[in-house]
């Protein structure tokens, strides 16, 4: 397929399907944190544990598929992300000890890495114009913010009807459908021939090199953390610590009668406040900046998360922080997958966004795991909050020296 100036193109329509489909499920799991520990009796942290080790599994995963998209083709890595994902959640359906869930969703998280992010952003980023390209990568991530709106309430709405077990079933039938969209997804329009002759080794040395791929690495943690947390453990969270719900209120209009249904809402909410914020991210991408957008978003995810955490937990809180988060909850991937193409070049931009994400996807193990560990250990979920701020406002400063300039472009220079 040739490169095309038109922006909505098969591959962009077939990409977004399936990184819809892929986080609809993905979002959901915070929403099983619950109903698993009440029938095993289980304490807070082993699931937990198994969504953290699902997020590892899942950075792990991504520069592997990557590489495998980039050697043999991206719809045969989507093909097998999509066979472990549905692998993953069907045997978990029958796991009935902490063990066996967190050693399953390592299938799970290694799905999600071949239907997710380092995959068909790379993909989508080689088919665009380069006038395009950054719109197109926000309206990838976008999708994958719709997913985050369907998924946890669909998944509220199967738990109140059927088994967790069933639920996992379900959503494993969900998954395999992603395959449909597979015949969209053709090989993009080969690189430039500098490109073709610059191998992977090559390119990984001058990374590695580059301190700009250091702090770009050490930003995107931060990231993970607040996602991983909040995806696992704010259901939970509203459920437990939220005041109530004021009968005949909006809400209680809109069907949100507990805060168990609030929880769902919320992280709903988020990834719907996220579909606007994320193109409007990666269309000030075209003009500004991408390492100065990106510290402001995290500056202002800093500012948020403080300023929640030291009002009173109510609902009007709760819907007010999700729509604040919500904004600037994946605006950094277009922004950050987008520099490291810009700054690397894309021949190997899954490879190394792959490597990137894994920063983000330590930083979504800690979250998820620390969530757990320090709600088991403390009663409550407040140093967890304050290690995120803490994180973001780092991310926030150490994209300030990043060097925006393409690596060719600084051999020339220094020429």
């Amino acid at each position: 397929m040739e490169r095309t100036d038109r922006l909505v193109t098969p591959v962009l329509v077939g990409g977004c399907a399936i990184i819809l489909i892929s986080f609809a499920v993905r979002s959901s799991f915070g929403l099983f944190q619950i109903p698993i520990a009440d029938e095993f009796g289980w304490l807070r942290a082993e699931f937990s544990m198994a969504i953290a080790i699902q997020n590892l599994a899942w950075g792990i995963g991504q520069p592997i598929f990557g590489a495998i998209a980039e050697k043999v083709g991206d719809r045969k890595a989507i093909a097998l992300g999509v066979l472990l994902y549905v692998i993953g959640l069907v045997v978990s359906a029958y796991a009935i000890t902490p063990g066996q869930h967190q050693l399953l969703e390592v299938l799970v998280g290694f799905g999600i890495a071949g239907t997710g992010f380092g995959v068909i952003l790379a993909m989508v980023a080689r088919a665009a114009s380069d006038e395009n390209r950054s719109l197109t990568l926000g309206i990838v991530t976008a999708c994958g913010s719709a997913g985050q709106v369907v998924g946890p309430p669909l998944a509220e709405a199967l738990l109140s009807a059927f088994p967790w077990q069933t639920v996992f079933l379900i959503f494993g039938g969900i998954i395999l459908a992603a395959l449909l969209f597979l015949p969209m997804l053709k090989a993009p329009e080969k690189p430039s021939t500098p490109e073709l002759e610059e191998t992977l080794g090559a390119i990984l040395g001058k990374a590695f090199r580059d301190p700009s791929f250091l702090l770009i690495f050490i930003g995107f943690f931060s990231c993970g953390y607040q996602l991983g947390f909040i995806t696992a453990h704010f259901p939970a969270f509203i459920t437990e610590y939220c005041g109530p719900i004021a009968p005949g209120g909006v809400l209680h209009t809109m069907g949100v009668t507990t805060t168990s249904a609030l929880g769902a809402m919320a992280i709903a909410m988020i990834g719907l406040a996220n579909i606007g914020g994320t193109l409007f991210a990666a269309y000030l991408g075209k003009t500004y900046s991408k390492k100065n957008l990106l510290a402001l978003i995290y500056l202002g995810r800093t500012v948020a998360a403080a300023t929640f955490i030291l009002l009173p937990i109510t609902p009007l809180s709760v819907i007010v922080f999700s729509v604040v988060m919500g904004s600037l909850w994946l605006a950094t991937v277009p922004l950050t997958s987008g520099l490291v193409g810009y700054i690397y070049g894309l021949r190997y931009m899954g490879t190394l966004y792959g490597i990137v994400f894994f920063s983000h996807q330590l930083g979504s193990f800690a979250g998820v795991w620390l969530g757990g560990e320090l709600y088991d250990l403390y009663g409550n979920y407040t140093m967890v909050w304050w290690v995120g701020i803490g994180v973001g406002a780092l991310s926030a400063i150490v994209h300030l020296p990043i060097k925006e300039i393409p690596l060719r472009l600084r051999a020339v220079q220094a020429a």
